[in-house]
């Protein structure tokens, strides 16, 4: 269930194995999971293995990466940016021979256009920031500091800025400013309305909704089988 994989290394740089959680028995039919993002990783983290668990029940096998500078990577984050982690998904698409994509919450920004699939949930770059923007005003402000969302984004082009913990790069806080989710031919969207009940990432700590999490798996074996998305 605990594998690796290897993604593409920068120019003059040793490749660097990543985890990978693997329910791979061989089948035709397997889904790369394009996961959620920083904070909402987190939060998402144990939905997304219930997801993948029901999936591989129904007959998928389900190959879930960790991106570069992530969970137990040695790659540093601040070296990532959007298009490395792009490079790094398609990478993993080739590398694993998924035929289909799942890509949860701003996981869209980065699911391989080649493969077909769905974008559950997916979020936008602006939003993202937003969010991470908020959070760390509010923080500030609760410790008695004045930081602005103005002057955190100018910040954060010119040098990159740690929202979260997370260092987020200069040139992935640009990229992020101006990312947008995109439908490929052959990929679905599919709507936290669809599942029922507010979505896990508003969540203050995480959590796991079985019922979500079933419906999630449905939906897909559905589309799979030619019903609606």
């Amino acid at each position: 269930m605990i594998s690796t994989w290897t993604p593409p290394a920068p120019e003059g740089t040793p490749a660097e194995a990543e985890l990978l959680v693997a329910f791979d028995r061989g089948r035709d039919l397997r889904l790369l999971v394009c996961p959620a993002w920083f904070d909402e990783a987190n939060k998402l983290r144990r939905f997304t293995l219930e997801v993948i668990r029901r999936l591989d029940r129904a007959g998928l096998d389900c190959l879930l990466p960790d991106l570069p500078g992530c969970n137990e990577s040695l790659a540093p984050l601040p070296n990532q940016t959007l298009e490395s982690w792009r490079a790094a998904m398609t990478a993993a698409a080739q590398g694993l021979r998924a035929t289909h994509v799942l890509a949860i919450r701003a996981g869209a920004l980065v699911a391989p256009p080649a493969l077909p699939g769905w974008h559950y949930a997916a979020q936008s770059g602006p939003k993202l920031l937003r969010g991470m923007i908020r959070a760390r005003t509010i923080a500030a402000r609760e410790a008695g500091l004045a930081e602005s969302s103005e002057s955190l984004m100018a910040l954060g082009r010119a040098e990159g800025l740690t929202l979260g913990g997370w260092a987020i790069s200069a040139a992935m806080f640009a990229a992020l400013e101006n990312a947008e989710p995109a439908l490929a031919p052959g990929q679905s969207d599919l709507a936290q309305s669809a599942l029922g009940g507010p979505g896990l990432w508003l969540r203050a700590e995480p959590d796991e909704d079985a019922r979500q999490a079933d419906r999630l798996a449905a939906r897909i074996v559905q589309s799979l089988a030619g019903g609606p998305a």
